[in-house]
């Protein structure tokens, strides 16, 4: 077996380079030696969340690996045949369900048949996707490539705690419609947006959610309405902000940006980073934010094609295209256009 050799401590060096070139691993059957897990991060090697990462690319794919222990920093990963199917991967903490589902979602895309996906864990944590990103804005996006899933949230779980609950429903993916063929192709903003408001509260103080409601109101973003929803299935406390930026094109989901409360974090600050996150992605004028766009790689590569605006080269979509590389005979181009970056994928 071909077999592709990664470096975890190099870019980003953190879990993405797990996730990616696991993903990439079942798509090629090509297999996986990754070393330096994590390695830039304060607790390196693979923790809970990392690991059901491993499990989760190991059973759609009925791999083996070697390594796949907490704290390992070393892993070996030998995918067998992807199949589609139901599958149920419960990560044992609050870790995020989100990043499982990227982890399985490209492969499960490309089998025999189609999948259904529960992850229990965190849905709603810092530092990574919640799941109003996933449902609004990643799936509409590679949609556009005809990669089509639903996805349900069955129950809400905040860090610290988790107890969450996500469904997504996958179908094998269509290639092409009505003879054409589909792609990525975000490269202009939507003129005529929207903009609405989301808090979360779960076991909170009613005052909360008060605060944050009128300190959104006094920011300079034109916000239709405020959304607050007060979460009673969840297994402790939380609260997250978001700005939902939604616009008239049916190629472009519903931009959404979050930014989370914690224990010692006054309402003011939480506010404030979710609004500059929006203010900056209005004055850039890009297609997709910095977030989605190391996102939309993976899937512009199977596809070998794909084209968007985004307002930065994060280290994440750096190294993401470094990983993709490694296993695909892509090219990738990023080239500067005033306040924004153009990311195109082509075959070698």
């Amino acid at each position: 077996m071909e077999s592709v050799v990664i470096d975890g401590s190099k870019g980003e060096g953190g879990g993405q380079i797990l996730r990616t070139s696991l993903a990439l691993a079942c798509i090629t059957g090509k297999g996986l030696h990754i070393e330096n897990i994590r390695a830039s991060r304060r607790n390196p090697g693979l923790a809970k969340q990392h690991l059901a990462c491993v499990q989760a690319a190991r059973e759609i794919s009925d791999g083996r690996c070697h390594g796949a222990a907490l704290s390992s920093k070393v892993l070996d990963f030998e995918p067998g045949t992807v199949r589609g199917g139901n599958f149920h991967f419960d990560i044992g903490s609050a870790g995020s369900a989100s990043l499982v589902i990227q982890t399985v979602l490209p492969a499960l895309f490309l089998a025999d048949k189609p999948s259904r996906v529960t992850v229990t864990g965190g849905t709603h944590n810092p530092l990574a996707p919640p799941f109003d990103f996933l449902s609004e804005t990643f799936l509409p996006a590679i949609a556009n490539a005809g990669f089509e899933a639903n996805c349900k949230l069955l129950k809400h779980g905040f860090f610290p705690a988790g107890g969450g609950k996500i469904m997504f429903d996958i179908q094998p993916w269509q290639k092409s419609a009505c003879g054409g063929r589909r792609t990525i192709d975000l490269c202009e903003p939507d003129e005529q947006i929207q903009i609405h408001a989301r808090i979360y509260t779960a076991k909170l103080p009613a005052h909360i959610a008060q605060r944050q409601e009128k300190l959104l109101l006094q920011s300079k973003l034109n916000i239709q309405d405020i959304e607050h929803i007060e979460v009673t299935d969840s297994d402790g406390p939380g609260n997250c902000v978001m700005i939902r930026l939604s616009g008239s094109s049916p190629k472009v989901g519903t931009t959404v940006f979050t930014a989370f409360g914690m224990r010692g974090k006054p309402s003011h600050r939480v506010v404030g980073e979710v609004v500059s996150l929006a203010e900056d992605f209005f004055a850039r004028g890009a297609g997709v934010d910095r977030f989605l766009a190391d996102q939309l790689l993976v899937y512009m590569a199977i596809s070998k094609t794909g084209c968007y605006t985004t307002s930065e080269l994060s280290s994440h979509l750096l190294t993401n295209i470094e990983i993709i590389k490694q296993f695909l005979p892509i090219k990738f181009s990023a080239d500067e256009q005033k306040r924004q970056y153009k990311v195109c994928c082509e075959p070698m």
